[in-house]
């Protein structure tokens, strides 16, 4: 059995909080409750019981094992940067990172095993191989992967102490309302939506921070350049969409009446990548606009 460390300091449904911090399904984590997979304090669990990060919980590594399902070959990687620890690559848009329960499609990891066998044991989980940072499907850009397990450690190490730059060109709705800011709203899964939700400070979350400058200004959209100190999940469409900007194309986060841009993706982009590698030196990758996105500069109008 492993232990998994909760997050939530407030009471909640055991069932919510693991599936929380698993990633999983909340019906395959009460598959798991029922079939005896996971222990609180020792004891046999109930999905309904309500738990904190004061208990300790337990779970069979099993449940985290992803089936293996039919799927066709990956594409090659687009490889920025390689050397014996780690590969940065270009990850286009509509490629999802790693399996779910119930993807079919060829994952990143996927290309990455095909490229180096041994990647498949690089990592805390087997179907997020050599990944210490995630970008997401909709989403293209830079991505840095380790390639053995020390350099894993190293990697995670840099991203959890925030030593890592990362900045995305983003197109959102309407106009910022200054050149530069910062966004510092907290973000949690919503109970009712399952989207990330992001909200004051005063209102609990994990902490999320944002920078934005304004590059371009359209008639009714903004071209930004966005750096991010922390890296929770979706947190640049939920900070934009907090501010009631979304980014353009994203069919999640959207206000309500209103029909995104149909791009064929989200317009966010991640652009550079400033980090220290295992070997001590310190790089700056970069990615370029992909074509798609600079077409849809150059169709938008123009102030």
């Amino acid at each position: 059995m492993k232990q998994i460390k909760l997050t939530n300091t407030n009471p909640e449904r055991l069932d919510v909080a693991v599936s929380r911090d698993l990633e999983l399904s909340r019906t395959k984590i009460q598959r798991a409750i029922k079939n005896e997979q996971i222990f609180v304090d020792d004891s046999k669990a109930i999905a309904h019981q309500l738990v904190s990060d004061k208990n300790k919980v337990f779970y069979d590594p099993k449940i985290t094992e992803v089936v293996k399902k039919s799927k066709s070959k990956p594409a090659p990687l687009d490889i920025i940067y390689e050397d014996k620890n780690v590969i940065v690559i270009n990850k286009p848009a509509g490629v999802i990172v790693h399996d779910t329960e119930t993807n079919t499609e060829p994952t990143l990891v996927d290309a990455l095993i095909k490229h180096e066998k041994k990647i498949a044991k690089v990592g805390d989980r087997a179907e997020r191989a050599g990944l210490v940072h995630r970008l997401d499907k909709a989403a293209s850009g830079i991505m840095i992967i380790a390639k053995n397990q020390k350099a894993f450690e190293f990697l995670k190490d840099k991203f959890q102490s925030r030593t890592v730059e990362k900045h995305y060109t983003v197109l959102v709705q309407g106009h910022m309302p200054d050149a530069h800011g910062t966004i510092d709203f907290t973000i949690e899964r919503s109970k009712t939506t399952g989207r990330m939700a992001a909200k004051p400070t005063s209102q609990g979350g994990k902490p999320a921070i944002t920078h934005y400058d304004v590059v371009e200004k359209f008639p009714h959209h903004t071209l930004l350049d966005i750096k991010i100190e922390t890296g929770r999940t979706h947190q640049i469409r939920a900070h934009m969409f907090a501010l009631e900007h979304p980014v353009v194309g994203d069919t999640l986060y959207r206000q309500k009446g209103v029909k995104p841009r149909d791009i064929g993706r989200i317009f966010l982009h991640a652009r550079a990548l400033t980090i220290e590698l295992p070997n001590g030196e310190t790089k700056t990758f970069e990615a370029p606009l992909p074509n798609e996105l600079k077409q849809v500069l150059e169709e938008i109008p123009k102030l």
